[in-house]
C-alpha cells in the first residue's frame, strides 16, 4: 500500500544548534506511527516541520506523492493533514458545534440578512461524534463543561469533518485520568478502522505500546530505532530514547 506520508531526511537548525538531523519515516492509511522521545527529543520540531509551521533546513515532506515542503500550515492542512496541539485549541466558552466550524461558521438568511445556524452545526457535531462512538449528552453546553476525553474527541472530530487523512496528536493522554486515556485510544482504533493515519506523539509508554503500529524512537535529533511493537520491548525503548544506543 502507497504511503500517505513520507518524512525524507527532515533536518532543522536553530543558529548553531542541529535541532533534528537526517530524520525518515513513512506513515500508511489506518496506520499509527508513534513518535516516541524524551523531552527535548525533536519530536515538537518534527511535527512542525510535517505541518509547515517550520521550513526544513534540509529534507522533504510528500503526502499523497505531493511535495508539501515550502508550503505554509494552512496550506497543509487544506492538503489533508490535521495536528491536534495538547492545549486542543477549543473555545472553552462554545458548544461542539460551533468548536467544529470555528472560523468556518454556518450561516442561513433570516429576515434576508445572514445569522449562524446553530442548530445545523450542533446537528452536525452529534453526527460526526456519534460516527467515533461518542455520545455528548447535551449538545448545547460549552466544551469547559465536559471531560477531557470528551474535550479530545471534539477536537479527533474537528479534523475528521475537515476530511482529514493523516491526524497527528500531541500527546493526547497528557493529563487525564485512566477512564479518559481509555477513551482517547479507543478513538485512535476508530481513526484507523476508517483508514485514517496517524502520528502519535508520546513519551508514554503504556500509549506507546497500545496504540503504536510502528515505533520511530527520537533521541537528540535523531532516529534510534524503527521498529514494530511486537518486535521491541519497554527496557529497549527506554534505552532508546535515552540514547544508550546512539
Amino acid at each position: 500500500m502507497s504511503a500517505l506520508l513520507t518524512v525524507d531526511g527532515l533536518a532543522k537548525r536553530f543558529g548553531g544548534n542541529e535541532a533534528v538531523k537526517d530524520v525518515s519515516f513513512d506513515v500508511h492509511p489506518g496506520e499509527c506511527v508513534v513518535l516516541a522521545g524524551d523531552n527535548g527529543a525533536g519530536k515538537s520540531t518534527v511535527i512542525k516541520m510535517i505541518s509547515g509551521v517550520y521550513q526544513p533546513t534540509a529534507g522533504q515532506v510528500y503526502f499523497l506523492g505531493n511535495r508539501l515542503t515550502g508550503q505554509s500550515a494552512e496550506a497543509v492542512r487544506r492538503a489533508g493533514i490535521e495536528t491536534i496541539y495538547q492545549d486542543l485549541a477549543l473555545a472553552d466558552n462554545l458548544d461542539p458545534g460551533l468548536n467544529l466550524y470555528l472560523g468556518r461558521e454556518k450561516t442561513k438568511r433570516v429576515l434576508g440578512l445572514p445569522v449562524l445556524d446553530r442548530a445545523a452545526m450542533r446537528r452536525d457535531a452529534v453526527d460526526v461524534l456519534r460516527g467515533l462512538g461518542i455520545v455528548v449528552p447535551d449538545p448545547t453546553a460549552s466544551v469547559r463543561e465536559m471531560s477531557g476525553g470528551e474535550r479530545q474527541a471534539i477536537a479527533i472530530a474537528r479534523a475528521i469533518h475537515w476530511h482529514a487523512q493523516l491526524v497527528i496528536m500531541d500527546e493526547p493522554t497528557a493529563a487525564l485520568g485512566v477512564p479518559e486515556q481509555r477513551e482517547v485510544m479507543a478513538l485512535i482504533e476508530r481513526l484507523k478502522a476508517k483508514g485514517v493515519g496517524i502520528i502519535l506523539i508520546s513519551h508514554n509508554l503504556p500509549d506507546i505500546f497500545a496504540a503504536g503500529d510502528r515505533i520511530v524512537v527520537l533521541a537528540r535529533g535523531v532516529i534510534a530505532g524503527n521498529m514494530r511493537p511486537e518486535d521491541t520491548n519497554d527496557e529497549e525503548i527506554v534505552r532508546m530514547m535515552m540514547g544508550a544506543t546512539l
